[in-house]
C-alpha cells in the first residue's frame, strides 16, 4: 500500500493550521460571512487556474450527474462549514476553535463506520477517543 496519502495528508494539516491562523488574523476587522466569501473566491481562482493550466479544466462537463450531485452536497457542507469556522474564530481563540473543529475527525470515523461500511479496530476507536477528548481539554483551556 502506497503512503503517498500519508505525505497529501500531513500537508493539508500544515495548510489547515496556517488557515486557522491567517484566518483569525483576517477576520478580525470584518464580518465573518464577508471573510468567509473573500477565502472562496481565492480558492476558486486558484483551482480554476491549476486545473487550466494542466489541461483538466475542461473535464468538469464530462462528470456524470450522481458526481455533481454529492459533489453539490459535499460543497454545502463546506460552504456551511467555512461560515461556522469563521464566525467562531471571530468570537473565539483559534487556538480553541480549531481543536473543537477537527473534532470532525471523529464524526468522520462515527459516519464512515456507519454509512461507509469502514471499519476501525480497538486502537482505531481509542484513538478517536483520544482524539475526543483531547480537543474538548483544548477547547476547555
Amino acid at each position: 500500500m502506497s503512503s503517498a496519502w500519508l505525505f497529501w495528508a500531513l500537508l493539508a494539516a500544515v495548510f489547515a493550521a496556517l488557515t486557522a491562523i491567517l484566518a483569525k488574523v483576517g477576520v478580525s476587522a470584518v464580518d465573518p460571512d464577508l471573510a468567509t466569501l473573500v477565502r472562496t473566491l481565492v480558492i476558486l481562482a486558484l483551482l480554476a487556474g491549476f486545473l487550466a493550466a494542466t489541461g483538466r479544466l475542461r473535464a468538469v462537463g464530462s462528470l456524470p450527474g450522481r458526481t455533481y450531485l454529492w459533489l453539490a452536497l459535499s460543497g454545502v457542507a463546506t460552504g456551511a462549514s467555512w461560515v461556522c469556522y469563521f464566525r467562531a474564530l471571530k468570537l473565539g481563540q483559534a487556538s480553541q476553535v480549531a481543536p473543537i473543529d477537527k473534532l470532525s475527525v471523529v464524526l468522520v470515523a462515527i459516519l464512515a463506520a456507519l454509512f461507509l461500511g469502514e471499519k476501525l479496530s480497538a486502537a482505531g476507536w481509542t484513538g478517536v477517543a483520544m482524539i475526543a477528548g483531547g480537543a474538548i481539554l483544548l477547547a476547555r483551556g
